[in-house]
C-alpha cells in the first residue's frame, strides 16, 4: 500500500507541474476575455460566449463520458491487466469520436431550425459555424484524460493547459484584425482544437505502445467495453449537467436581458473560472490517485491525500478570490467601461467559490469510486435549482441574481457529494480541514486588501499594494506553520 507521506509527495510533485499549467491556462483565459471585450465590446463578446457556452454544453454529452472512464479504468489496468490497455484506449477514443459526430449532427439540425424561426441571429450562426469541431474536441479530451491516467501529467498540461489556451486569443485577435466579426471570432476560438487533438492522440498512442502489452483477441467479449459503458452512461448526463451549471446562465441571461448582459455576466464569470487554477491542478493529479487507492482499498492513504489536497486547495485559492472580490472594479476595468455592471457578479461568485472549496476534491472521490450515477443525480439537482433560481432572481436582481443562483447550486452540489462519500463510501470527509487555511488566507490577505481598498479606493495602486502586503504576510505565516499546513511536502518539487 502507498503510505500517506509517499502519496502526499506524489500529490506535491504532480500538483506543482499541474499548477504551472493551470496558471498559464488561467492567464490565457483572462487574455481571451480581454481580447473579446476590447475588440468586440459587450454585445460581440456576448455572441461569442453564448456560442462557446452552447458548444461546451454539447461537448459534455459529445465525449460520452469517455474522458472520465479513462481516468477510472486505465490506472486499474496498469495495476492488473496491461494487455487490455491498448484496446481499451482505442475503444475510448473511437466511442468519443462517434458520439461527438452524432452530437454535432443533432446540434446542427437544431440550429438550422432555430435560424429558420429567427433569421439573422448571430448566436445561431456562430454555433452553426463551430458545431463540427465537436468530435475533434471529444477525441482531444478523451486522449488527454488517457495520458493523465497513464501517468503523463506533463503531456496533459502542455497540450490542454498551455497549447490550446495560448492559441485561442491569438487566433481571435488575428481573425478580428482581418475584419471578421463575432461569428468569425467564434470560429477562431474553435480552430486550435485541431492541433491540440493531434498532439493529444500522438502522445496517447506513444504511451499505450510503451506501457501496454500485446492484446489478445476477444476484447469485445472481455467485459471491459460493457463495464466502461456502464460507468460512462451516468457521466454523459453528469458532464452535460456540469457544463450546464457553468454556461447555462450565460445563455439564459442572453435570452432574458440580451447579448450585452450575457457578455458582462460571461466575462465576470470567466474571471472566476480563471481563479480555479489550484482546483484544476489538484484534480488533474488526485483523480487517478483516488482511483488506484480505492481499487487497493487503501483508505488511510486516500483520506490523507484528500485532507492534504483540501488544505492546499483552500489555502492557495482563497487569496485569489479575496483580491477579485475586494477589487472587482479594477479587474473588470481591463475589459472596458461597459463591463462595470459585472462587479456584483464577481463578488458573489468569488465568495461562493471559497465556500465550495471547503469540500475539497470531493467530486473526484465520488467519481473514482465508480458512483458516477450518484454524481449525475447531484448535478441534476444542482442544475434544476440553478435554473429555478435564475428565473426567479434575474428579473429582481439582474445578472447578480444569476451569480447568486450559481453559488447556491455549486454549494448544494458539493454538500450532496460530501454526504454520499461520508455515508455511502464510509470515508471520513468533512469541511474541517479547510477551516484553518481559510482563516490563514483571510487574516493575511483579506484584512490588508480591505484596509487598502477603504483608504486608497478601487485603484491599481491599492490592488498592487494589497497583493504585495498579502503575499508577504501569507508566505511568512506559511513558513512559520508549514507542518500544520502540510507544506513540507511541497519543498522537494519546489527545489
Amino acid at each position: 500500500m502507498t503510505s500517506p507521506p509517499t502519496a502526499r509527495s506524489e500529490l506535491a510533485r504532480g500538483g506543482a507541474l499541474s499548477f504551472v499549467g493551470s496558471a498559464v491556462s488561467a492567464v490565457m483565459g483572462l487574455v481571451l476575455i480581454i481580447v473579446l471585450g476590447r475588440l468586440l465590446g459587450d454585445a460581440g463578446s456576448g455572441v461569442v460566449l453564448q456560442a462557446v457556452g452552447a458548444f461546451t454544453i454539447a461537448l459534455g454529452v459529445a465525449r460520452f463520458g469517455m474522458d472520465s472512464a479513462a481516468i477510472w479504468i486505465l490506472p486499474r489496468q496498469l495495476e492488473d491487466d496491461r494487455a487490455m490497455l491498448r484496446p481499451t484506449g482505442a475503444f475510448l477514443v473511437l466511442v468519443s469520436a462517434i458520439a461527438g459526430l452524432v452530437c454535432a449532427g443533432v446540434l446542427f439540425v437544431g440550429v438550422l431550425i432555430a435560424e429558420a424561426q429567427n433569421p439573422g441571429d448571430d448566436v445561431a450562426a456562430a454555433i452553426r459555424s463551430i458545431v463540427w469541431f465537436l468530435p475533434v474536441a471529444s477525441v482531444m479530451l478523451t486522449a488527454l484524460s488517457a495520458t493523465r491516467a497513464l501517468g503523463k501529467v506533463n503531456a496533459y498540461v502542455l497540450v490542454g493547459n498551455v497549447l490550446l489556451p495560448t492559441l485561442r486569443p491569438l487566433a481571435i485577435a488575428t481573425a478580428v484584425g482581418i475584419g471578421a466579426g463575432a461569428v468569425g471570432a467564434a470560429v477562431a476560438w474553435a480552430l486550435p482544437l485541431l492541433p491540440a487533438a493531434v498532439a493529444a492522440v500522438v502522445v496517447m498512442l506513444w504511451q499505450l505502445r510503451r506501457l501496454g502489452r500485446t492484446a489478445q483477441p476477444g476484447f469485445l467479449r472481455s467485459g471491459v467495453p460493457a463495464r466502461t459503458i456502464r460507468y460512462a452512461l451516468p457521466r454523459v448526463v453528469s458532464s452535460g449537467l456540469e457544463q450546464l451549471l457553468i454556461w447555462l446562465a450565460v445563455i439564459i441571461v442572453g435570452t432574458l436581458a440580451g447579448p450585452a448582459a450575457a457578455g458582462v455576466y460571461g466575462a465576470a464569470s470567466r474571471f472566476v473560472a480563471a481563479g480555479m487554477i489550484v482546483d484544476t491542478a489538484l484534480r488533474v493529479v488526485v483523480s487517478p490517485m483516488f482511483s488506484t487507492m480505492l481499487h487497493r482499498n487503501d483508505t488511510p492513504a486516500l483520506e490523507s491525500v484528500y485532507r492534504t489536497a483540501t488544505v492546499w486547495l483552500v489555502l492557495f485559492s482563497t487569496p485569489v478570490y479575496v483580491l477579485l472580490a475586494v477589487f472587482a472594479p479594477v479587474a473588470l476595468s481591463l475589459l472596458g467601461e461597459s463591463f462595470a455592471d459585472g462587479q456584483a457578479v464577481l463578488i458573489v461568485m468569488s465568495i461562493g467559490s471559497i465556500i465550495t472549496f471547503l469540500a475539497g476534491n470531493i467530486h473526484s472521490v465520488l467519481l473514482m469510486s465508480g458512483r458516477s450515477g450518484l454524481a449525475a443525480l447531484n448535478k441534476a439537482v444542482a442544475v434544476a435549482v440553478n435554473v429555478a433560481l435564475i428565473y426567479v432572481l434575474v428579473p429582481i436582481w439582474g445578472i447578480t441574481g444569476a451569480a447568486v443562483a450559481w453559488a447556491v447550486a455549486c454549494a448544494l452540489d458539493a454538500a450532496l457529494a460530501s454526504v454520499q462519500v461520508r455515508f455511502v463510501l464510509g470515508l471520513r470527509v468533512s469541511p474541517l480541514p479547510g477551516l484553518y487555511p481559510l482563516v490563514v488566507a483571510l487574516i493575511t490577505v483579506a484584512v490588508p486588501a480591505i484596509a487598502l481598498r477603504l483608504t486608497l479606493g478601487a485603484t491599481w495602486l491599492a490592488l498592487l499594494l494589497a497583493a504585495a502586503a498579502g503575499a508577504l504576510l501569507f508566505l511568512a505565516w506559511c513558513r512559520f506553520d508549514r507542518r500544520r499546513l502540510h507544506l513540507d511536502e511541497l519543498r522537494r518539487p519546489a527545489r
